[in-house]
């Protein structure tokens, strides 16, 4: 479960939260890892003490863009990169997913040039080669055509993954992105091939899975045919916190509370996932 349903950083306040979601059933939570002046170490060994796996989530913005034209602005990307990665080392992190590839809400009007797609496969080079060092592996986002242009839809970010060409580069499937862009659902979880390293199970309305109108029956035989066998992670948004609200562009409820949500949400993906074992 994504805790960016809760809050955009997660202390020790998030641990009860955290508990109430092993107890539902949860193997794994994600971290969002955008305050990078947190105790991860000790948010790791309460969450070690749960029994909860964990991944995490960053991006990045126009500041520290790894594919401006800037050299400055791209290396503090790559650098902003690598001390996520030591706080997610500190956490006991597994995956570190999301769009910080390039800067999310940054548009030049057009889609991406030859010198981007460099300079963006040479800054993730150099963030990979990082996080083999800590032991950390880079699930790479691609995001809808409103919110980044430089990896739009999955078959981009595997080609991207693989020109990064190092094992520790992977990408990951989302469901939400791949509602909007996707001409073929199961041809674009295949795209990752093994390097589809994570999955984000969110809805079309970003609540409830299973309850709106995502294709779920095509994802769910989709992933089922690639073989992946790493965690399924719900990312749902609501109104909790006002500065996720408005970057997530979410204006209403839609769903009864969090872990309604959650329960709900765990149980939808149990039950799709022991159809295809039956």
């Amino acid at each position: 479960m994504n805790l960016l349903l809760w809050s955009g950083e997660v202390t020790e306040e998030m641990l009860p939260v955290c508990e109430q979601l092993k107890g539902l059933g949860y193997d794994s939570v994600e971290l969002p890892m955008f305050n990078l002046d947190l105790d991860y170490a000790k948010i790791g060994k309460h969450l070690d003490e749960l029994g909860l796996g964990r991944t995490a989530v960053t991006i990045r913005g126009e500041e520290d863009n790894p594919i401006s034209p800037d050299a400055a602005v791209r290396a503090k990307g790559v650098e902003l990169n690598k001390k996520t990665l030591d706080c997610c080392a500190a956490a006991g992190i597994e995956i570190l997913v999301g769009p910080y590839h390039s800067a999310i809400g940054l548009f030049s009007g057009a889609g991406p040039t030859d010198d981007e797609w460099k300079w963006g496969v040479e800054s993730m080079r150099a963030t990979a080669e990082y996080a083999e060092t800590v032991g950390v592996k880079l699930g790479i986002e691609a995001l809808n055509r409103f919110e980044c242009y430089l990896l739009n839809c999955h078959g981009d970010s595997a080609r991207f993954a693989r020109e990064v060409d190092h094992p520790s580069c992977g990408i990951m499937y989302d469901t939400f992105h791949s509602n909007i862009e996707e001409k073929s659902v199961t041809e674009a979880v295949l795209a990752g091939g093994d390097k589809l390293f994570h999955i984000h199970i969110s809805e079309n309305d970003r609540s409830t899975p299973g309850k709106g109108g995502v294709n779920w029956k095509e994802n769910f035989d989709a992933i089922a045919k690639s073989g992946y066998d790493g965690y399924l992670t719900i990312e749902a948004f609501g109104l909790a916190l006002p500065e996720i609200a408005a970057a997530t562009k979410i204006w209403r409820k839609m769903f009864t509370d969090e872990l309604t949500l959650a329960k709900e949400g765990l149980e939808f993906m149990k039950a799709e996932i022991a159809a295809r074992k039956a």
